[in-house]
């Protein structure tokens, strides 16, 4: 096998994303809350690019005009400290020149467009940041810190008041204790007893919400039994012997073994339902975001629908004037070359904006127009609609629409949605009509509701059913759907 060194020519063609084109992908696949940001971080970012108030607009002839007053104002209070400064002590030279300077200094800056954040734009950045604080609610204690405020108020020896902190800190966020006692002691790094440990335990197992500190879902339920429950007895023998047979709906089969009636256990069963396996849980709610939609959508006179896009808390965007004018003003190369950067950068990112503004309102406008039905009747009437048939529509990729869509929301006369609800497949009818798999599902629920809940119906008595409605599936298919319902199956749904 010989091995040589040569040099040769290849031609081939590949395809690389532009910068330009990567920004303007990622505008397009921000909400509007996400777009606000990217601008916020923009305006700090590139000085040439600011935000514009129609109403604060002046031309260029007004604004040379007010830079030259500005400078005749600077220029006279100059003189008159001078003029100051030699009729007073010449002891105090040095400080007069300096304060001076700053006035000076001050007085020229201080009307000058565009080279600094307006005092506007620094007004409504700071009651933007008020309002954030004012309005911010306070971090709710969590399940740890509770219990361990609660924990102070016992008396009891502090070996075991420190075990017993430390077994609160390894509760997990449904309030129960994983693990065994003994391994707990194990990595506790200080010798305790099994009595003392156990002790512990006891306490934290008296503290709120009830069921805290348990270590398992039946110890659990068991710790929120009180003397007043109704049925006491017999939900004591329900929790810790069968419940496995409730959750399977076995109620003939936990009357043999318990002796119980099965009135008696219906309604031990209500009583359960009103007990909390995971207490902790109320102590971790994730806060509610706020959406807020990017588009409306209204009828008009002629009965279509109409998109508009939601953009009143999106600031417009400007070059600035002042910018502008030094470019034109024939700086240094270096200047020239920063600013000319700058500004490129700028007009991109207003274009940018400006195309997604007009690709999510055509790609929304054709969405609509395909789920009028939707729009009129309700969502049993929402179309099988592929992102695709959009694409072809609007006459941009299928990845534009995908990105067009992407956690974006939109305000109807039915509600809120996120715009990938109306995308959805379907399915043929036995007469040929395609449907919806949201209809399924809607369908397949009814069903389920009107079905005789002492002989429920199986899964393929559900096919059946459906098939005189129209809709030919498989048992698999209609499974699915029923797990996706959290319908249960028909021994779970069966009435005693």
């Amino acid at each position: 096998m010989q091995l040589n060194f040569s040099q040769s020519m290849k031609m081939s063609q590949q395809m690389k994303l532009a910068p330009r084109m990567i920004q303007s992908m990622e505008i397009l696949q921000l909400p509007v809350m996400a777009l606000n940001e990217r601008i916020e971080q923009e305006l700090s970012e590139n000085v040439v690019l600011e935000m514009s108030d129609k109403s604060a607009e002046v031309s260029e002839t007004e604004l040379e005009v007010e830079n030259e007053k500005a400078r005749d104002v600077a220029d006279g209070e100059k003189l008159e400290r001078q003029e100051l400064v030699v009729e007073n002590d010449h002891s105090n030279d040095a400080d007069f020149e300096r304060l001076i300077e700053m006035s000076s200094e001050w007085s020229e800056d201080r009307f000058e467009t565009g080279s600094k954040p307006s005092s506007n734009r620094v007004s409504e950045e700071g009651d933007r940041q008020h309002d954030v604080m004012a309005n911010a609610t306070s971090r709710p204690p969590s399940i740890h810190e509770y219990l361990l405020e609660q924990f102070g108020f016992f008396t009891c020896r502090p070996e075991v008041r420190e075990f017993g902190e430390f077994l609160i800190q390894n509760l997990d966020a449904d309030g129960r204790l994983r693990g065994q006692l003994d391994d707990l002691r194990q990595v506790y790094g200080k010798p305790i007893s099994l009595e003392d440990a156990e002790e512990a335990l006891r306490l934290i197992q008296r503290l709120d919400p009830p069921g805290v500190g348990a270590r398992d879902i039946s110890e659990c339920l068991l710790l929120q039994l009180t003397p007043d429950t109704p049925h006491r007895d017999a939900l004591y023998t329900l929790i810790k012997n069968h419940l496995e047979d409730i959750a399977q709906n076995r109620i003939p089969q936990i009357q043999r073994k318990t002796g119980f009636d099965i009135e008696l256990i219906k309604a031990a069963i209500e009583e359960l339902q009103h007990l909390d396996p995971h207490p902790g849980r109320t102590f971790d709610v994730e806060p509610s975001q706020n959406i807020r939609p990017d588009v409306a959508v209204e009828p008009d006179e002629s009965g279509r629908y109409s998109v508009k896009l939601i953009d009143e808390y999106t600031p417009s965007l400007r070059i600035s004037p002042y910018y502008l004018k030094q470019l034109r003003g024939n700086p240094d190369a270096k200047t020239k070359e920063y600013i000319k950067r700058k500004i490129e950068s700028a007009k991109w990112l207003i274009e940018s904006i400006e195309q997604r503004n007009n690709t999510v309102r055509k790609v929304t406008q054709a969405i609509v127009d395909h789920q009028k039905e939707f729009l009129d009747k309700g969502p049993e009437f929402i179309a099988p609609l592929k992102m695709q048939q959009i694409a072809d529509l609007v006459g941009v990729h299928v990845t534009t629409v995908s990105r067009a869509v992407d956690d974006k929301w939109v305000q109807t006369p039915r509600g809120l949605f996120p715009l990938k609800r109306f995308f959805g497949g379907g399915t043929q009818t036995a007469d040929g009509d395609e449907v919806a798999w949201d209809i399924i599902r809607i369908k397949l629920k009814e069903v389920v509701d009107a079905e005789d809940k002492n002989d429920p119906l199986s899964d393929d008595a559900l096919v059946e059913e459906l098939k005189k409605h129209g809709y030919t599936l498989a048992r698999r298919t209609v499974t699915k759907y029923r797990k996706l319902l959290d319908i249960p199956s028909s021994r779970q749904r069966r009435v005693y």
